[in-house]
């Protein structure tokens, strides 16, 4: 059997990955008695972790959110900072980092107190991050529809449609899913009786049931292969261009957004993969080197767009120099 802190580190990952926990499964997954368990859910409780305790048939255990910032070595204004991070790394387009940008922000988001929560939705909303591509999704919104995907719980909201009144629905959600630069949650409809993909930047006050579902089949080969269908969502562009810079340089300035190998003294390819050319553009512009597209030819013309479009702003004044 492992030890108290050992097993309490174990306990609070488990807390962490699903909304609830009868104590049996939770003693069984830890290898303790109930009553062993009880007391390392005291010790959690002294350290400032708010652990909910229920009795009943339905009774159990749950990680909520606390009155104050639980000690996870971090201080508030890192906390803040890797929330919004971790929110435009969910919308960020970037292949294989959206699902596990949303895993933490939900653990994170999941423990905030309201007053930094509030932080967060404001500085994402008033930001604007090359990381970003489409409509910004609030943390809250995204949190809780990714919870009720993974507790397989109904969910209510207000959804308004593109050119329609706004509804209120109910769903049993399967999947969140991240395409042209947008969330969708894909999820059966209870009223219309019919799968549908709910863009979340119309999505309004989520709401957990309490209900739970067997998850029913989808009608497709996977939820990204049905938001593709339904929305005709754009495919990904993969930008590869020569930069004339170190390959250190251009890796500290923008390695988090694609893959940098070098190609000789003082230069190197980056490839970039993203539903939206802008922010390749944006990336590029930061680095403040040259460099030559090696493909694809869209993003040739889409810089020479933006750099008519910066001739026009400069004016007749610029021309005249």
């Amino acid at each position: 059997m492992a030890n108290t802190s050992s097993r309490a580190l174990r306990l609070l990952s488990l807390l962490q990955t699903h909304r609830h926990w009868t104590g049996p499964d939770l003693a069984d997954r830890l290898d303790v008695s109930e009553r062993t368990l009880r007391r390392d859910i005291d010790r959690l409780r002294e350290l400032g972790y708010p652990v909910q305790a229920s009795r009943g048939t339905d009774g159990g255990y749950q990680l909520a959110p606390g009155a104050v910032l639980p000690p996870l070595l971090l201080d508030d204004e890192e906390a803040v900072a890797l929330a919004v991070g971790m929110g435009d790394a969910a919308q960020s387009g970037i292949g294989g980092i959206e699902e596990a940008a949303v895993r933490a922000l939900t653990k994170v988001v999941q423990v905030l107190p309201p007053r930094l929560r509030a932080r967060v939705d404001a500085l994402r909303a008033m930001t604007v991050s090359p990381a970003s591509a489409g409509p910004i999704v609030a943390a809250g919104v995204l949190t809780a529809v990714a919870q009720a995907c993974r507790d397989e719980e109904r969910l209510r909201f207000g959804y308004a449609a593109r050119g329609a009144a706004p509804t209120e629905r109910e769903v049993e959600p399967h999947r969140l899913v991240a395409q042209g630069g947008r969330w969708y949650l894909v999820a059966y409809d209870l009223t219309r009786h019919d799968w549908r993909s709910f863009r979340l930047d119309r999505l309004t006050d989520p709401r957990p049931t309490g209900a739970r579902f067997l998850p029913r089949k989808l009608p497709a080969e996977d939820a990204a292969a049905f938001v593709h269908t339904s929305v005709g969502a754009p495919a990904a562009h993969t930008v590869r261009v020569l930069v004339h810079a170190p390959e250190a340089r251009v890796r500290q300035m923008v390695g988090q957004w694609g893959t940098v190998e070098p190609a000789g003294e003082d230069r190197c390819h980056l490839t970039m993969i993203s539903t939206s050319l802008d922010w390749p553009t944006q990336a590029l512009g930061n680095v403040g080197a040259d460099f030559e597209v090696l493909g694809p030819p869209e993003f040739t013309a889409h810089l020479l767009e933006w750099g008519t479009r910066f001739m026009r702003a400069s004016g007749p004044t610029a021309e005249g120099r």
